[in-house]
């Protein structure tokens, strides 16, 4: 096993040296390869790109199965999560409404998850707004943070599954991040390769076609989430793109309501409804 799982409750990743966004995509896909259900994304700093999530997806099933939201301010990425509930429900209606309440279970995955209730939600860098908004003072900066980060454990609680998030700085100010955090991950970067660190996992071999081990690379990513493909019954369709494409990253919803294809112009992706504080 060469990825963690993801525990019910909120994750911590911590990334030496980068953004880590390739590993994240990745700990999101391979979750969601495991788990029936959708994942729930509420993004800053453009963490969900389409051009790493095609290179390393093994399915485009799996990357309609991600609704994304994106705030650019403090208030508008606080609105996103807020009215993630609403997104969730609409998502249900939906899938209940195209497959029927029992849905199908897939080979391989969980028993005891549904294919329309959430199976992750996902929020990198859930400090960078709160820090970077020039209107609002420090207190209030930290209090928006602070019930931000109460409603994430809300929902990890409410839906009885994991919340994936990132910080953009260790400090002083992110310390509440890692003390509301049920679990944390750990990643650095060596000659072999990325090296994953929990309390009960740690990553030890970077295995090839002869054994021996080489960088981390998109090919690195693609080829063990396609390992899980194979593993749990997906068969893969997707290849990596010469050049980045503007499909293919899941699904959300406009301020005005509409439900568009997520795709690399962040001004279309966001469930945020006009009058949150999040326009």
């Amino acid at each position: 096993m060469l990825l963690p799982s993801l525990d019910d409750g909120i994750t911590l990743l911590d990334v030496e040296g980068g953004r880590g966004v390739p590993i994240l995509q990745s700990l999101v896909l391979d979750h969601l390869l495991l788990h029936d259900g959708p994942a729930f994304w509420v993004d800053a700093k453009g963490h969900a790109t389409t051009t790493t999530l095609a290179q390393i997806a093994p399915s485009q099933r799996l990357l309609n199965r991600i609704h994304i939201a994106r705030g650019f301010t403090a208030y508008q990425h606080y609105g996103a999560v807020c009215n993630l509930p609403t997104a969730v429900n609409q998502s249900i209606q939906e899938s209940t409404a195209d497959t029927g309440p029992c849905g199908g279970k897939s080979m391989g995955r969980d028993e005891d998850t549904s294919p329309h209730t959430p199976a992750l939600i996902v929020a990198p860098a859930v400090d960078a707004q709160y820090r970077a908004d020039d209107t609002l003072g420090e207190t209030h900066a930290k209090t928006l943070q602070a019930r931000t980060l109460a409603r994430l454990a809300t929902y990890a609680d409410g839906y009885d599954i994991p919340v994936l998030v990132t910080r953009n700085e260790l400090n002083e100010f992110t310390e509440p991040v890692a003390t509301v955090a049920d679990h944390h991950l750990e990643c650095e970067q060596t000659r072999m390769g990325p090296r994953v660190v929990s309390e009960d996992f740690e990553t030890l071999v970077y295995p090839v076609d002869d054994g021996a081990y080489y960088q981390t690379t998109f090919a690195y990513w693609r080829q063990l989430l396609a390992a899980r493909a194979t593993q749990v019954g997906v068969e893969s369709t997707t290849t990596a793109p010469s050049t980045p494409t503007p499909e293919g990253v899941g699904t959300g919803v406009t301020a005005d309501g509409e439900t568009v294809a997520a795709t690399a112009d962040p001004l279309l992706d966001a469930w945020t409804a006009t009058g949150t504080g999040g326009r």
